[in-house]
This record gives C-alpha cells, structure tokens and sequence, in this order.
C-alpha cells in the first residue's frame, strides 16, 4: 500500500513529537532549545492543516487519515502541555491540562461507541477551533516572551483553549446523543 501525501504529513508531525520533547526537556540544544522545540512545535502544527487541505481537495481522504490526524493532533498537544507544566507549572496549571486530556479520552471513547455501532463522527468546528487554540496557546506559552500585555494576551489564549474545550466536548456528546441512547 503507499501512502499518500496527507498520511506522510501526519506521520511526520508523530515523528516531529519525540525531537521536540527531547529538546525541550532536556535542553540537549544548550541555550536555543526552547526556541527549536518551538519551530518543530509550529512546522507540526502546519502539517497539521495541510494534510486536511491536501486531502479534502484532492480527494484523499482515508481511513488511515480519519484516525491517525486527530490522534497525531492530540499526542502533539498533549505532549507539549504535559512538558509546559514540567518546566512552569505557574504558566499552564495542571487542571487546565488535566480537563484538556480528559475530553481527549472522552472523545476518543465516544468514538470507539460509535464506531462499534457503525457511526463515524467527524470533527466538528468546534473541535477544530479547539485544536487550533490549543496550538496557539503552546505557541505562546514556548515563545515565553516577558512582558505583562504577551502574559495577558497568552493567559487568554489558555482560558480560551479550556473553555472552548469544554464547549466541544458538549457540542460532540449533544449532537450524537443518539450513540449513548443505543447502548
């Protein structure tokens, strides 16, 4: 089977995920190492547009794809907040983190309920405005820029990225209520 160009960009942003953990972490790049997590950081983040571009106008959508892009999105997010609150639990708080990742599992398992009942939910525009404010606030939380209007500006971001995953995860359950009424 070969993999179309979509596929090869979400496997990418899976590879991109173990240097940019590594880097971060470690600080194995000396004093740039922040900076360079944040360039795979965003070149991930990209990939992640464009391989839904790619595929919705040339018709490659797969199953490969409807799986493996959201996963990728969500170990690419995860990753980077669970390593933000490592080094600067007073910048991302654990709560915030911990009802991000729980709606992620319960996504998923809503999912896998559907899928067993034959039902594929697609993502919603909720959830890619969830997507995309979580990216930024991980941007901004890496640029780590120290003045009192960025702080402002990316301690708004945060809050905007928990309720709006909050509210997705209300849009997901209450537009396919059906799947639960079933089981």
């Amino acid at each position: 089977m070969t993999m179309n160009l979509p596929n090869k960009l979400t496997i990418l942003r899976m590879v991109l995920i173990v240097p940019f953990v590594i880097i971060l972490l470690t600080e194995c790049a000396g004093p740039y190492s922040r900076q360079i997590a944040l360039i795979i950081f965003i070149v991930a983040s990209l990939t992640d547009m464009l391989d839904g571009k790619i595929a919705r106008k040339y018709g490659l959508i797969t199953n490969f794809g409807k799986f493996m892009d959201p996963l990728a999105d969500k170990v690419l997010v995860c990753s980077a907040m669970i390593c933000l609150v490592e080094i600067d639990p007073a910048m991302l708080p654990a709560w915030a983190v911990i009802i991000i990742i729980a709606r992620e599992f319960i996504i998923s398992g809503f999912r896998l309920v559907a899928s067993d009942a034959g039902i594929v939910i697609a993502a919603s525009m909720w959830g890619k405005c969830k997507t995309v404010s979580q990216m930024a606030m991980v941007i901004l939380m890496l640029a780590n820029i120290h003045n009192d209007i960025f702080t402002m500006i990316t301690k708004a971001v945060m809050w905007i990225a928990v309720i709006l995953t909050i509210v997705s995860l209300i849009d997901y359950i209450w537009k396919n209520r059906a799947v639960l009424a079933d089981r």
